[in-house]
Formats: structure tokens, C-alpha cells, sequence
């Protein structure tokens, strides 16, 4: 799984003209799911994301967790982030999951978080064409795979 993490002040997504998700301040995860995935990589990557101090302390320095300030969660599914490039100037996305694959594990990830957090998610609609706004605060943006555990 690939997850890319902004931290915000405040973030939605938009599927048909309906807000299907919305945040204040907490972090709004792009997820990407191949089809290699398993259920532990969906338990590691919500531990790191819930557990992650991108949050400043009272002295300015990274130390707090979404959880510790009260922050939200807003996920949304993006296969676009196992793209490969490799070839030619049109990405191919052969590496990313089927829905068959992805939907439970995208349901896994979810479930992990809100219980890591110990509050509901906001999600968007997995599979839909969505817009999504954000105001990054920071800018903090972080990229984790679970394949590299790091």
C-alpha cells in the first residue's frame, strides 16, 4: 500500500456534486492499493499514519500525533499512486489492485485507523471520479509504502 499524507487545516471530497468527506484540521490520506497487499500492510500503514507526530508542540517542533491534537481523518482511494512510468509518456497502472482486491482492503484500512484513532473516518467513494480540496498546513506532505516499512 502507498499513502500519501497531508497535513491540513482543513480538507473535503466531492463525488456528483455531493461532499462525501469533509475535515478540519488532521490529515487527509491518499491511499493506493496494489494487488500484493495484504491485510497486515493495512494494519502497519494506519498504525504509522495514526501514531505519525507531524502535529508542532507548544515550542514549534513535530511531536504530536493526529490522535494527541484532536485531529480527524479523511481517507480517499487513489490508484493513480502505483503508476509506473517507465515506458513512453502514458503511466501504466497494471500494478494496481482490482476492485475485487482493493474494496476489502481499502474496508480493512479504514477499520484499522478508526480504531487506532478511536473516532469515524471521513471517506470518499471508493472508485468514483471525485474532486478533492485541501488546505495543506505546512505545507506537511509525507509518502509511505509498506512494502519499504519505513
Amino acid at each position: 500500500m502507498r499513502a500519501v499524507i497531508q497535513r491540513t487545516s482543513e480538507a473535503s471530497v466531492t463525488t456528483g456534486g455531493m461532499v462525501s468527506g469533509q475535515i478540519g484540521r488532521g490529515l487527509l490520506v491518499l491511499l493506493g492499493i496494489e494487488h500484493e497487499d495484504t491485510q497486515e500492510d493495512a494494519a502497519w500503514l494506519a498504525a504509522k499514519i495514526v501514531q505519525m507526530r507531524i502535529f508542532s508542540d507548544l515550542e514549534g517542533k513535530m511531536n504530536h500525533a493526529v490522535q494527541d491534537v484532536g485531529g480527524d481523518v479523511l481517507v480517499v482511494s487513489q490508484f493513480t499512486l502505483h503508476a509506473s512510468t517507465r515506458k513512453g509518456n502514458r503511466p501504466s497502472f497494471i500494478r494496481a489492485a482490482r476492485p475485487e482486491i482493493a474494496i476489502p482492503l481499502y474496508e480493512a484500512f479504514l477499520a484499522a485507523v478508526e480504531a487506532q484513532l478511536g473516532k469515524p473516518v471521513q471517506r470518499g467513494v471508493f472508485g468514483a471520479d471525485m474532486q478533492v480540496a485541501l488546505v495543506n498546513d505546512g505545507p506537511v506532505t509525507i509518502w509511505i509504502d509498506s512494502r519499504a516499512r519505513e
